[in-house]
């Protein structure tokens, strides 16, 4: 009989599968299923990431397995959002070593051998509003939009800007990612948060950004 890992790299071209995905290739189920995968766990050839989902050892992997795509996949639904998003943007100098996301569901942390995963819930009225699906050839993601990743940013960091330089000050943002930003865009945002300092944010972004 195949071993975990031989099924996963048959069967999971991007090395991430789940309990349920291991049982179909190997048709084992319950005590003799857990059995399998503690035992490729156990021989570090398969990382646990968390409940019920894994991935193949880097050493067996064909391919990188993309962070953001992972992130998706680890908790959802969600889309990378505040310092990923921005760092990616090109919005932020920093380099950003945990991978940020915004979930509806409850905010968690996975700590994990390919990185931290920090998830933050932030209410909403449309989780996707102002997010992109971006597709790369280890994977696909969904990522907040520069303005959309800012005021998920503000939401959990509960920051009290009223103008765009305090968050450039605080951020070192360029504002130039922002400067395409439309009052469409803005007024969308706003009907999309209901806290309080985010709203008084955008509000006073559009007044900044009014022709």
């Amino acid at each position: 009989m195949q071993t975990v890992t031989e099924l996963a790299l048959d069967n999971a071209p991007r090395g991430v599968f789940t309990r349920g995905e291991a049982g179909c290739w190997s048709n084992a189920e319950g005590a003799r299923l857990d059995g399998l995968l503690k035992r490729a766990v156990a021989h570090g050839e398969v990382w646990r990431l968390r409940r019920e989902l894994y991935v193949l050892h880097p050493r067996y992997l064909r391919r990188t397995v993309e962070p953001f795509a992972l992130a998706q996949r680890i908790h959802g639904p969600s889309y990378v959002s505040m310092e990923s998003a921005l760092a990616w943007h090109g919005a932020i100098p920093e380099a950003v070593y945990t991978i940020t996301s915004v979930t509806q569901a409850r905010s968690r942390t996975f700590d994990t051998e390919l990185g931290v995963f920090f998830f933050t819930r932030v209410p909403q009225k449309v989780l996707y509003r102002d997010v992109t699906r971006h597709n790369a050839d280890d994977g696909a993601f969904f990522i907040a939009q520069p303005l959309k990743a800012l005021t998920d940013y503000i939401y959990a960091h509960d920051c009290r800007w009223t103008t765009l330089q305090e968050a450039i000050e605080s951020l070192r943002l360029d504002d130039e990612v922002l400067r395409g930003t439309t009052q469409e865009t803005i007024d969308g945002l706003l009907s999309n948060y209901a806290a309080g300092n985010v709203r008084k944010f955008l509000q006073a972004l559009r007044r900044e950004c009014k022709p």
